[in-house]
This record gives C-alpha cells, sequence and structure tokens, in this order.
C-alpha cells in the first residue's frame, strides 16, 4: 500500500488558479492523500510535497525546510523564461506552443532542478480565460504525474542547462493600444488582458479609453 502525503497548494488568494486548486484537491484526495490549500506562506504546515501554483511571494529557506520537495509549474522552458507572467509574454511574441516546466522550488528564483516538461498548444485565437483554462488543466495534470512518479520513486531531476533569460513582471499600463497600429497587429496584446484588473486602454485627444473583449456566446439553436 502506497503511503499517504501530506499535500499543501500555495497560491494568491485572488488567482485564477484557484478554481483549479479544487479539480486538484479533489483528485489528490480520491488518490488517498491529505490536502491543505493555502494563500500564505506563513500558513505552510509540514509535509511531503507543497505546490506552489500562481504564487508571487518570495519563499525564503525556512519555510522551503517545512516540505521534503517544493514545488513550481512555470510557463515557459526553463533557464529560459524565468521571471513574471512567461505565458503572457510568450504569447506577445506570437508563440503557440507554450513550453511548461515543473521544477523544484530553491531559494533563487526559478532555478531549481527540472523534473517535468510538457507544452500547452494554442491555435492564436484564445482570449485569456480561454488559454487559462488550457494552462490550468495542464498545471493540474503534471502536478498529479508528479504525485504518481514521486510514490513510485521513478522521479528523476536534473539540472537547468542553458543561458538564463528572464521576463519582467508586467504592469497595467502594458495593456496600452496603440492608436497608429491596427487591431490585427496588437490581438495577442488583447489575448493577454484582463478586462477586470487590467483592461486594454488607449488615448485620444486628451481622453483616456477603455476597450474590453469577450468571445460572444454562440447563437441559439433554431427548432
Amino acid at each position: 500500500m502506497q503511503k499517504v502525503l501530506n499535500i499543501t497548494i500555495l497560491t494568491d488568494q485572488g488567482s485564477w488558479m484557484n478554481k483549479y486548486n479544487i479539480l486538484l484537491t479533489e483528485m489528490l484526495r480520491k488518490n488517498g492523500h491529505c490536502v491543505k490549500v493555502i494563500h500564505s506562506e506563513k500558513e505552510l504546515p509540514s509535509g511531503d510535497i507543497a505546490f506552489f501554483l500562481s504564487y508571487f511571494g518570495i519563499i525564503s529557506i525556512d519555510y522551503l525546510r517545512r516540505h521534503k520537495n517544493n514545488i513550481v509549474v512555470h510557463a515557459s522552458k526553463l533557464p529560459y523564461g524565468k521571471g513574471w507572467s512567461p505565458m503572457t509574454w510568450q504569447i506577445l511574441e506570437g508563440k503557440n506552443e507554450i513550453p511548461i516546466t515543473l521544477f523544484e522550488a530553491v531559494e533563487k528564483m526559478d532555478s531549481g532542478d527540472i523534473y517535468l516538461e510538457d507544452i500547452v498548444k494554442l491555435d492564436g485565437s484564445e482570449l485569456l480565460a480561454e488559454w487559462q483554462v488550457k494552462l490550468g488543466k495542464k498545471v493540474c495534470a503534471m502536478c498529479l504525474e508528479y504525485v504518481k512518479q514521486y510514490q513510485a520513486k521513478t522521479i528523476i531531476p536534473r539540472q537547468q542547462n542553458g543561458q538564463s533569460t528572464y521576463y519582467a513582471r508586467r504592469k497595467p499600463e502594458d495593456s496600452e493600444l496603440d492608436t497608429s497600429k491596427t487591431l490585427d497587429e496588437q490581438f495577442n496584446l488583447l489575448r493577454t488582458v484582463d478586462n477586470d484588473k487590467y483592461p486594454a486602454f488607449f488615448y485620444k485627444n486628451g481622453h483616456t479609453y477603455l476597450l474590453k473583449i469577450f468571445t460572444p456566446p454562440p447563437p441559439p439553436i433554431k427548432k
């Protein structure tokens, strides 16, 4: 009989990832594990595995020591694309295949050993909520696979190899549209804006205008 693991999931309180934490928690508990979801590193108990998912705080070594393994899932092919909002940046770069890396958290940002890698495939049409669905499901699947291999003692870490690059933290002003460019030229930017937290906007004749983007619901089926 496999050991019951004590697993903690740490995510920012207001993160979009919390809805997928519900799914991940259900699956882990279904597999017999004890799971706790928290929103501050100060709440970290002792345990076997801590997943840091969409959490932007800096975890000190004292908190990292509370779990045997501390896991981050990051949307880039590390060591390329360390830092902030890697999936957003790569969408802005025009990429439709986004590498996902599951790795060990260490004191130095995004620098721990890699355990698993995968890819989120996009078709170039997805808006924020739509590509977050794909990312959220992939994160859950990779966490479950890590736990499976962890229990089977088949997980093999490997060091990061190559030149590190870094993405900067994005700010609300990064959602500004350029009125001299076409919508087509700026569509990838529109795919990354949040209509509530950091909506697209532009300036015109001394005024500021907000622009929100949605995918319309499908038309009703004709009888």
